[in-house]
């Protein structure tokens, strides 16, 4: 009897092993060995390491070029997750429908989500050719001149927070519109019955209802667009004149283009701190902000 309880206690932990294990050593220790890394000056092809302390944060802090991409990081992050979650709320309200042709629409707003990135920014890269662009095409049509896009640093940041928004939009707004669906139908029933103002009805109950999923997009969004790569590689490499120069494009270059490992391992250390204040502040600040009632 007593070994059977033995096993019995023991068998949780073992089934659970093999996760940890992997979560171990796929996330942790690639973690602690980065920051490991930007106390060292390496060239990753040297074998040995020569140990700078924390020259490598002090260098990165005194570069303007540094300080231009954690703007350009933050400024990339905050309105693809603003416009992203506003944009998808909006049409999920306006798609919560059960018929053929919401139903199609839905799956054509999605559509971009299941798309890689390589391929969204090719297309992306021909539709704001400033010569042969669609875009530019339609402004011309409308009256407008043409605009530089990507070719110009007072636009190139700004059309890669567009294509990043058209990328996210579907996902977030099928998240969305799942949790519409579990919104008892009763509560606007009740509602209806007061003549109230549908605006007042999205404001006081709609968006209150399905706080606890825009609370969930807001930090799933968040890390994607921290983690944008394939985009800003293709369309822009960083320019012109570092204008779409973000944390992660900076530390490949950094690190695979100059082989400065220590340089590229303590901007890496940096994301993974503005990720985790960003983080914290917004859970502190806002989850208990989320209703979580249910019928």
């Amino acid at each position: 009897m007593k070994g059977g309880k033995k096993k019995r206690k023991i068998l949780p932990y073992f089934l659970v092993a093999p996760s940890i294990v992997f979560f171990l050593v796929f996330y942790i220790y690639p973690i602690l060995y980065n920051m490991y890394l930007s106390f060292f000056e390496w060239n990753l092809i040297s074998p040995t390491k020569d140990f700078v302390g924390f020259q490598n944060f002090k260098s990165l802090f005194s570069s303007d070029e540094f300080l231009e991409v954690i703007s350009n990081s933050l400024i990339y992050m905050g309105t693809v997750v603003f416009f992203t979650v506003i944009i998808a709320l909006l049409l999920a309200v306006w798609l919560n429908k059960n018929n053929f042709i919401h139903t199609m629409i839905q799956g054509l707003v999605f559509s971009p989500y299941i798309i890689s990135f390589v391929s969204v920014s090719f297309v992306w890269m021909w539709l704001m050719d400033v010569d042969y662009g669609l875009l530019n095409y339609f402004l011309g049509l409308l009256g407008f001149e043409k605009c530089q896009w990507i070719n110009h640093p007072d636009t190139a940041l700004l059309s890669i927070i567009l294509v990043g928004i058209w990328k996210l939009v579907g996902y977030d707004t099928l998240v969305i519109i799942g949790g519409l669906q579990s919104i008892p139908k009763s509560i606007y029933e009740s509602v209806a019955m007061d003549a109230r103002p549908s605006w007042k009805t999205f404001l006081q109950i709609t968006v209150p209802m399905v706080s606890p999923t825009l609370f969930f997009l807001v930090i799933v969004n968040l890390i994607t667009s921290a983690k944008v790569f394939e985009t800003i590689a293709i369309m822009t490499k960083g320019g012109p004149l570092n204008s779409t120069n973000t944390l992660v494009y900076y530390i490949y270059k950094v690190a695979f283009d100059y082989f400065e490992i220590g340089s590229a391992s303590a901007a890496g250390v940096v994301l993974f701190v503005i990720l985790a204040i960003i983080t914290f502040f917004y859970f502190k600040i806002l989850s208990n902000k989320v209703n979580y009632a249910s019928d």
